[in-house]
C-alpha cells in the first residue's frame, strides 16, 4: 500500500487565495454590471415598435 506525504500549504496560503478569490469575484460582478448597464441603455434608445419587435416592453428594460 502506498503512502501519501502529508504535506501542507504554506502559512497564509489559503487567506491569499480567500482574497484573490474576493477580488475576483467582485471584478465579475462590476463587469457584469457594467455589461447590463450597456444594454438598458441601449435598450431605451429604441422605440416602441422595435421593443416589440424582439419582444420586449419599457417595464422588461428595468428587469435585466
Amino acid at each position: 500500500m502506498a503512502t501519501t506525504a502529508n504535506i501542507h500549504a504554506p502559512l497564509g496560503a489559503a487567506t491569499i487565495l480567500h482574497v484573490v478569490d474576493a477580488f475576483l469575484g467582485a471584478y465579475e460582478k462590476a463587469a457584469e454590471w457594467s455589461e447590463t448597464r450597456k444594454t438598458r441603455k441601449a435598450l431605451l434608445v429604441l422605440s416602441d415598435a422595435q421593443l416589440d419587435d424582439i419582444g420586449l416592453c419599457r417595464a422588461d428594460i428595468k428587469d435585466l
